[in-house]
């Protein structure tokens, strides 16, 4: 696992975003990818427990394919994201002292799929106290500027709060939110799109606006989104029907407001704490 310098940082502070060119030896994409068949197209689960969303949305064009929070199904996709070291990193970046994963995202866009509305994913998060995120997009094939790469707004996480884009999954016009948002403010759209080899990839800032375009290649694009909260949140009560709150809000304790770290792990700490049984889990003993 790489080590961020404090000029990767400030350029990730000043961007909104830093691109990455190795994050993973190309063994470790091959073997997540791997993962994508048995996962996506036979529900093969080996942990047995079912993951919070497999969106598969039909049609022809083709929609990129999406499972959610993966890591509770398939231990080869929660030894990444549960990693220390990618808390780690995303804890450097957002200046935390501790990270725990709200969710992980597969992604699985077929040639010619159609692309994913750019939008802040901070905004999706309103329903904990502390919604800003920091991201991780690994990349699981070599990307190229054409082949529905994510692509990001550079600077855009300084715009401040929008809304919930209105169609995520395959839009007309996957611009539409974003481009209203800069003319509405007087700001200049720069498209900035990840170009890396498999297991390379790309950390952004929740308020960052970013989408993926049309898969103009001839081959498929999978990818891994990991997506960090600071280690210290807790349920924000007041806005638990805003963004995917109605979906993981299911995990609220009734009377309390404390965020179970069984749903939500703790990955890694300034102090070395992680969550209790997570490294059993991910050696197989704790299924």
């Amino acid at each position: 696992m790489i080590e961020l310098s404090q000029q990767q940082v400030e350029q990730f502070r000043r961007d909104g975003f830093l691109i990455v060119e190795k994050l993973v030896e190309p063994e470790i994409a091959d073997q997540i990818r791997e993962r994508f068949e048995p996962l996506f197209e036979k529900g093969e689960f080996d942990t047995g427990i079912k993951p919070d969303e497999v969106n598969l949305p039909q049609g022809n064009p083709p929609y990129t394919k999406q499972i959610c929070n993966a890591w509770k199904a398939d231990l080869t996709v929660a030894r990444q994201a549960l990693s220390e070291d990618m808390g780690r990193l995303c804890a450097q970046l957002g200046g935390w002292q501790g990270s725990r994963l709200m969710i992980d995202n597969l992604l699985w866009k077929p040639p010619a799929g159609r692309p994913i509305g750019f939008h802040q994913d901070s905004m999706y998060s309103l329903w904990i106290d502390k919604p800003e995120l920091v991201s991780c997009w690994l990349a699981l094939d070599d990307t190229t500027a054409e082949g529905g790469t994510l692509v990001y707004v550079k600077g855009s996480h300084k715009w401040g709060e929008a809304k919930p884009i209105m169609q995520f999954h395959g839009p007309e016009d996957d611009l539409k939110e974003v481009r209203e948002w800069a003319e509405a403010n007087n700001l200049e759209l720069e498209l900035v799109p990840v170009v890396v080899p498999k297991g390379g990839c790309a950390f952004h800032d929740g308020w960052t606006w970013h989408g993926s375009r049309i898969n103009k290649a001839d081959v498929p694009r999978r990818a891994m989104a990991m997506h960090f909260f600071q280690h210290d949140i807790q349920f924000n009560p007041d806005k638990m029907d805003i963004g995917n709150g109605p979906i993981y809000g299911k995990y609220k304790k009734f009377g309390s407001n404390e965020v179970d770290e069984s749903y939500f792990p703790i990955t890694w700490t300034k102090d070395g704490y992680r969550t209790p049984g997570l490294d059993e889990f991910l050696a197989g003993k704790g299924k």
